[in-house]
């Protein structure tokens, strides 16, 4: 699977934990930046990550801020983007099984490297269910997101 990562500069020093944990793990790393630790604005690398499930260069991202709240509120404005902030297990892996999650949000000051690799690990690995129920859920949302 191809995963775009972006971040700002509060998310990155949590970033090569992600990086490493997603390559670790067989899929294929687009890393759409910052580079470094000199602040920039979350929306304009949440954009970068999600403009590329878009155009179907990636099936997944995962973008991360201080917080993760400022890039979860960015990535939902995307069309076709179904963004989670997620610092559990949990979350991470059954946002993916019922409710569609296609984007994995992360606060870089509120988990660190360690949960990161298993809310990673717990967002790649899952899959959305398919059942009645869930994808009745889900064209409901997208119903929504046409209706604007």
């Amino acid at each position: 699977m191809r995963v775009a990562i972006s971040c700002d500069h509060a998310g990155f020093p949590l970033k090569a934990a992600v990086l490493e944990t997603v390559a670790k793990l067989g899929h294929e790393v687009l890393d759409f930046g910052t580079f470094g630790p000199e602040s920039v604005d979350f929306p304009d690398f949440a954009e970068k990550a999600c403009r590329a499930i878009q155009r179907g260069e990636a099936e997944r991202g995962i973008i991360l801020c201080g917080s993760g709240v400022g890039v979860v509120i960015t990535a939902n404005k995307f069309k076709g983007i179904y963004a989670g902030l997620c610092h559990d297990t949990y979350s991470a892996h059954q946002g993916v099984e019922h409710d569609f999650m296609n984007v994995l949000c992360l606060g870089g000051q509120v988990v660190g490297p360690a949960v990161a690799r298993e809310l990673v690990a717990a967002f790649l690995s899952a899959t959305f269910d398919g059942g009645e129920r869930f994808v009745r859920r889900v064209n409901k949302m997208k119903k929504l997101e046409e209706e604007g």
